[in-house]
């Protein structure tokens, strides 16, 4: 059996376009939904708070993310009383490109 080392970076792996925003926009989604189980919310109450409907928050408990833009996600993280920080910093030399990363605290 052949067995191939992943990026770290599924979307990348798959050759999917803007694989790094692909992988925010999961990353923002997985903590979204998080949040809300925590708070043991049902999906109509969380719609309520983030301010859209039930249908897109089972859509985004279920990784359909083409509706979301990478704003809407900070806008319904911060609706969830949650801070988001951006940090534009250099890249190092050992990469070649820049990337887009989120880190969840």
């Amino acid at each position: 059996m052949k067995v191939t080392d992943g990026s770290g970076n599924i979307f990348a792996d798959l050759g999917v376009d803007a694989p790094d925003e692909m992988l925010a926009k999961a990353q923002l989604a997985h903590a979204i939904i998080g949040i809300i189980k925590h708070r043991h919310m049902i999906q109509v109450e969380a719609a309520k708070v983030l301010g859209t409907d039930q249908a897109k928050i089972s859509a985004l408990a279920n990784g359909r993310l083409g509706g979301f833009s990478i704003e809407r996600l900070i806008h319904f993280t911060k609706a969830l009383d949650r801070d988001v920080e951006i940090r534009i910093r250099r890249k190092p030399r050992s990469r070649s490109k820049a990337r887009f990363h989120v880190v969840l605290a």
